[in-house]
């Protein structure tokens, strides 16, 4: 049994939550019905400064400027969840640089944000020219720190050798909130203002290309996973509906996502709880109260009074889950009182005494979820009107408002116990159902062996979870240890790299628009 569950959760996580990425958007299940863009700020993906220079430690006191390939696969062999296996080995050298741009906070207001730039080098073809410009939305962290120019951490690392070892120019932003944000929150989930992020901050980078040497086609892609993997498809819309003459997509491929986030909503109060929601549902419930959703009057109107005080100030933070369990500031995933209906059989481990939400809130969420049901059919799932405050701001976030005009690709594993493989099923189902001329859809799930394609990266899969569930009952002789093992590390450790490989796949065969 975990001591601590929230702790064992690794840093790239997702829950949902996406504000209209533009306009307002027709909630029967038709067309979206797209108002008139209001004039942006000035400022918005203006670049503060020029690109820095990053320097990248591949030992102890010593740093290079460009990593050489050889270089990145020690380190991702090294610090990666299955390493160049899976990423392959890389072909270019990188060079990292950093750049500060302005952006918008929740209200539209002028707020500045840091971005990530990972270019490619080298003799090989793969490396030289013009090079596609992959646009990458990272996973939940809940350390303000995160930076995605710190090839120390895994996230970057792994998409480096992804992506820029095989001859992307990748730009990938840290987000409002964290490393380069003076931003005390971050907009988690809210659509709007991620995918205005993510916009900026590709801005930005265009803008310094020439003064880094860079060298990019026309071909574009929009990709991330987990959190990233909504704010990838939240950017894909935006682009789309919002500036069709500034972003022309090659194509997108979210993976993992939480898109369909009033359904994902729905499920968790009504008594199935996603791993490490006692952690994440207070960040969104945050973005949306900062965004003016007015989703409370006070936190206590939500949280039980040993959370409630400074919980909306709490993440990001300076400190991981399991060290803000370990101070009571978070219970252990434990999101509803032990008596607290329904509950679904599987789930017991987030019903407690020590719990986050109050039952009053839940059960005046549950009121209006009877009343004001959506989610009831796959052509419109959003033809509803919730009353209850976050079930609107859910609403407002959920994806399912468009049909992608660009080959999208939407990848994860159906035995996820933080996002769960619904969001993919469902948001496929809906843009399926608009039977709209020409969709160009593609949808993979790792954890099945059925024929078909990528069946190596879904038999590899295969032999990934049994070799951690083989080991772990190695070393603790506990079938029930092995099989929390892989739960644990599916989303992130096991999910995303393959994944991420097919996801590359499938943008390095995207024909050009």
């Amino acid at each position: 049994m975990r001591n601590a569950r929230l702790a064992l959760i690794p840093l790239v996580l997702t829950l949902a939550s996406c504000g209209g990425g533009g306009g307002s958007a027709d909630h029967s299940g038709g067309s979206v019905v797209t108002q008139p863009t209001p004039p942006a700020p000035q400022l918005r993906g203006q670049p503060i400064g020029g690109a820095t220079l990053v320097p990248v430690v591949v030992s102890a006191g010593s740093t290079v400027n460009t990593l050489d390939p050889a270089a990145l696969k020690t380190l991702v062999d090294a610090g990666t969840t299955l390493g160049s296996a899976v990423t392959g080995t890389p072909t270019c050298a990188i060079t990292t640089y950093t750049l500060k741009y302005h952006t918008i906070d929740a209200t539209g207001a002028d707020t500045p944000a840091n971005t990530a730039i990972f270019v490619p080098s080298g003799s090989d073809a793969a490396c030289q020219g013009g090079r596609p410009v992959l646009l990458y939305a990272h996973g939940t962290s809940v350390q303000k720190s995160t930076d995605m120019a710190n090839l120390a951490s895994t996230e970057p690392r792994l998409i480096a050798a992804m992506f820029a070892a095989q001859g992307y120019i990748v730009v990938a932003p840290n987000y409002v909130g964290y490393a380069g944000s003076t931003a005390g929150y971050h907009p988690y989930l809210d659509a709007q203002q991620q995918s205005a992020d993510m916009i900026d901050a590709l801005r930005a980078a265009r803008s310094v290309f020439s003064s880094i040497n860079v060298g990019a086609s026309s071909r574009l892609m929009v990709t991330g996973y987990s959190q990233g993997g909504f704010v990838a498809l939240a950017t894909q819309r935006a682009m789309q509906t919002q500036y069709p003459s500034e972003f022309a997509v090659t194509a997108a491929a979210p993976l993992s996502g939480p898109y369909a986030l009033m359904q994902f909503g729905d499920t968790i109060f009504n008594g199935a709880p996603t791993t490490g929601s006692a952690g994440f549902l207070p960040m969104l419930i945050t973005a949306g109260q900062r965004a003016g959703a007015n989703l409370y009057s006070s936190t206590s109107d939500i949280y039980e009074p040993k959370y409630a005080s400074g919980i909306d100030t709490l993440l990001p933070g300076t400190q991981s889950l399991g060290e803000l369990v370990a101070a009571g500031k978070l219970p252990n995933d434990v999101l509803f009182a032990a008596d607290s209906l329904p509950q679904t059989a599987g789930y017991a481990s987030a019903f407690g005494a020590d719990h986050l939400i109050k039952t009053a809130y839940r059960d005046a969420y549950l009121a209006d979820l009877k009343a004001n049901p959506c989610n009831a059919s796959s052509a419109a799932p959003l033809a509803c009107a919730p009353a209850q405050s976050l079930r609107k701001w859910l609403l407002k976030n959920d994806l399912r408002t468009y049909t992608p005009t660009v080959p999208l690709f939407l990848c994860g594993g159906d035995e996820d116990p933080l996002v769960p493989y619904a969001n993919t099923t469902s948001t496929a189902a809906y843009f399926r159902a608009q039977n709209a001329t020409g969709l160009q859809l593609t949808v993979l799930n790792v954890d099945t062996l059925a024929a078909g394609p990528s069946l190596t990266s879904r038999t590899e899969f295969a032999a990934a979870k049994e070799a951690l569930r083989a080991l772990t009952k190695q070393q603790t002789g506990s079938a029930a240890a092995a099989d929390q093992a892989v739960k644990d590390a599916y989303h992130a450790g096991l999910v995303a790299p393959f994944c991420l490989r097919e996801a590359r796949a499938f943008l390095d065969s995207a024909p050009s628009r």
